[in-house]
């Protein structure tokens, strides 16, 4: 039965479209038959319910944000189906230190170095080989225990740590219940991949970039029939804004951009700075946002920056407190040194760095109007979505799953921090794909994003590659990916145990 079975998994769905021998899931809600022996299943007609298993950690918020948006798309696209979140590592019957790995991030993720030594360290094909067996030798039985009480039909891991130990476990749940339960993988890191995501026998591996594709083929050695290259998944919002939105540089687009400002209650006719910072408003914020303020009221832009503050109602305090006309009188004139700074840190993008090469090259004019900006400060924002099309701009930390939700929207990005190891990727990826800039300096900050808004030229240029490079209906995609095979599953097993 599962040599049968294993033809259906690598059937390939008609008019797919491919880059190189990787094929790519269709931008279609379009579903194709899978014919596997005498068993004919097509998802668009006859789909059915399913329990789902994600496996996850709480190490950072993109995992289960990851989760929870693919999520959404079962609950949509096959009604009456049930997921849930397993969090292996975190029973207390697991064996140290595994058991540990969510408290040994927090603490890791507020010391960097210490991060970044681990990070490396962990992040070889030796050391992951030593752990994988230990742990498989103190914890495998287990897992496979916790896995078994949500008798799954189909199981999806979105996070490195829930691999190659959970794949173990689910081939030989397969095994002992004469019964296949698909294992897929979703990467959810847009760039830096640790060598912990990559393996090879599970039925796809989901990807965001060429560099985890890369990745996928040398550290895990993943068939390249196996790999899927989706996009990053991220909130459902995001595919409808995207949607409405379309080209924001279109008469269109701008037209709805304004709408949203309107609807949000910020000014129709400025630009818009997006600030964020992280669910609780990390981050240098309150520093930068100063420098923002001061550049453009020196430089005579009219413009609103919003501040997501999160739970830091500290911050938001400050923000509404502070006299923002003392701010901008005791700016200093950082002009001459931004440019040495930018011209010792080159962009890794030829538009961003062309641009402003061009406005340091430009005789300086005395700007006889200031700026009007005002600073707005925010708590936490479910509506992130529209936030982000009323944007012009995002400022903000290289997090995988809030670039891939601004190129959804064709939102140019200045990133201002990153996690070692973990993120540095992400910041390769904005700046390859020329959607962004990367700095620490909070003056620099203030000063590119202030002659950004001055070059439209460049804000279309921006916009229109961050739009290339996002993809806002990448969760449908998978999902409609894995319910297609996993009902074929789905539909063997029955046939296999009814003729038994």
């Amino acid at each position: 039965m599962f040599g049968t079975a294993a033809l259906a998994t690598r059937a390939q769905r008609a008019e797919v479209d491919s880059v190189g021998d990787v094929p790519l899931v269709p931008r279609t809600n379009r579903t194709t038959i899978f014919n596997a022996g005498e068993v004919i299943v097509d998802p668009a007609s006859q789909r059915k319910p399913m329990k789902v298993l994600f496996l996850s950690a709480d190490t950072g918020g993109g995992h289960r944000a990851s989760a929870e948006s693919l999520a959404k798309q079962f609950l949509l696209h096959y009604p009456g189906s049930t997921y849930d979140l397993l969090d292996i590592w975190t029973d207390k019957s697991i064996a140290w230190p595994y058991r540990s790995i969510v408290n040994a991030y927090k603490h890791l993720s507020a010391h960097p170095r210490q991060w970044k030594f681990l990070y490396h360290l962990s992040n070889s094909r030796p050391y992951n080989f030593m752990m994988t067996r230990h742990a498989q030798l103190l914890s495998e039985k287990k897992i496979r225990r916790k896995i078994e009480n949500y008798d799954p039909d189909v199981i999806v891991s979105v996070h490195p740590a829930m691999q190659l130990i959970p794949h173990i476990s689910s081939r030989k749940m397969s095994k002992a219940k004469g019964k296949h339960i698909p294992f897929f993988t979703v990467v959810t890191d847009l760039a830096s991949g640790h060598a912990t995501w990559f393996i090879r026998d599970m039925e796809k591996m989901y990807l965001a970039s060429d560099s985890l594709y890369r990745k996928a083929r040398r550290r895990g050695r993943t068939p390249p029939e196996k790999i899927v290259m989706s996009g990053l998944p991220i909130r459902h919002d995001f595919a409808i804004q995207a949607d409405a939105l379309g080209d924001r540089t279109t008469p269109e687009g701008l037209s709805y951009q304004m709408s949203k400002k309107t609807e949000l209650g910020i000014d129709p006719n400025k630009p818009m700075i997006l600030m964020m910072g992280g669910g609780e408003g990390v981050g240098s914020l309150a520093k930068i946002s100063e420098e923002l303020y001061a550049s453009m009221t020196n430089r005579g832009i009219d413009a609103t920056i919003c501040v997501v503050c999160g739970r830091n109602e500290k911050l938001k305090s400050e923000l509404a407190e502070k006299d923002w006309d003392t701010v901008a009188k005791g700016a200093q004139n950082t002009k001459k040194g931004f440019f040495r700074r930018l011209f010792r840190r080159r962009s890794h993008n030829k538009v961003i760095e062309e641009s402003l090469e061009r406005a340091a090259n430009e005789e300086e004019e005395t700007v006889q109007t200031k700026g009007k900006v005002d600073v707005v400060g925010l708590g936490f924002v479910t509506r992130m979505a529209e936030y982000m099309v009323a944007a012009d701009v995002l400022v903000t930390k290289a997090g995988p799953g809030t670039i891939a939700e601004a190129a959804a929207v064709g939102l140019p990005v200045m990133l201002t921090s990153y996690i070692p190891g973990q993120e540095a990727g992400n910041v390769d990826f904005v700046l390859e794909k020329g959607f962004g800039d990367f700095s620490k300096d909070p003056v620099q900050i203030g000063e590119e994003v202030a002659l950004w808004l001055q070059d439209k030229g460049l804000m279309k240029t921006m916009s229109e590659n961050a739009r290339k490079a996002g993809n806002p209906n990448a969760a449908a995609e998978i999902v409609l990916d894995i319910g297609s095979q996993t009902q074929t599953w789905m539909a063997l097993n029955e046939a296999g145990a009814s003729s038994s």
